[in-house]
Formats: C-alpha cells, sequence, structure tokens
C-alpha cells in the first residue's frame, strides 16, 4: 500500500467527500527513513523532476558545530538522549531533525533532516 498525499476523504464536517479521480503518482508518499546508530548506509532516491534525494539510514558520526567558537567538528555519536519528535524514536534511537545527542564532546542538537539532506549536522548543547 502506497503512503498518498492526497486530498483527504472527508470534509470538515466528518461527511464523506465523492470521489473524482484516481490517486496521481505525483501525490505519492514514502515510508520515513528513521536514520540509526550504525556504520554509514545511505539510499538515493530519484525524485520529482529527476531529481535525487539522499536518505541516510545509519550513521556513527555527525558535524558538530560549536556556537562560541564557530568551529566545526566531525564527531563519533555515543547515544541518541532525547527525540521530541516522538517518544517511540527516543526508546529506538532514531535520529531526526530537533533530536538531542551525546557526542565525544557533549551534548549536541541535530539541525539537519537526515532522512532528506543525508548527513548528520548538530549543534552544541552543553560540553563535557
Amino acid at each position: 500500500m502506497v503512503i498518498w498525499h492526497g486530498r483527504s476523504r472527508r470534509l470538515p464536517t466528518g461527511a464523506r467527500r465523492k470521489k473524482f479521480r484516481k490517486k496521481r503518482k505525483y501525490e505519492m508518499g514514502r515510508d520515513p527513513a528513521e536514520t540509526i546508530l550504525g556504520p554509514d548506509k545511505r539510499k538515493i532516491i530519484r525524485t520529482r523532476g529527476g531529481n535525487t534525494k539522499v536518505k541516510l539510514l545509519s550513521s556513527e558520526y555527525a558535524n558538530v558545530t560549536d556556537p562560541k567558537s564557530g568551529i566545526t567538528k566531525k564527531m563519533r555519536i555515543i547515544d541518541v538522549v532525547k527525540n521530541p519528535a516522538n517518544i517511540d524514536y527516543s526508546r529506538r534511537g532514531v535520529i531526526t531533525k530537533g533530536a538531542i545527542i551525546k557526542t565525544e564532546i557533549g551534548t549536541a542538537k541535530v539541525t539537519s533532516r537526515p532522512g532528506q539532506n543525508g548527513i548528520i549536522n548538530a549543534v552544541l548543547i552543553k560540553e563535557e
């Protein structure tokens, strides 16, 4: 079954809308990447207009920026501390934008979208 991002079958009142056409390819969605800790794995997907999208399936490293000095370093991710996007993601260790990760130099907040950009960028919150 395809994930569909088309018009809702119901009106705001709850009444059923009359179907006036079939599903279209441009209304199609995809399963989320759900990036986890592990050896680097990427998936390249062809998108609308022949463009490509890189989905990061798993990674061990993140580009962590120190806001005080402005220096960015590639650091190993030790653990996923918290993910406010979903309680289940916190338990499973899924990395999304806004997730709090523990790195070698301290705690950092993910600023990129790994499932869309194919990379993990983060900003240092607390140094160790």
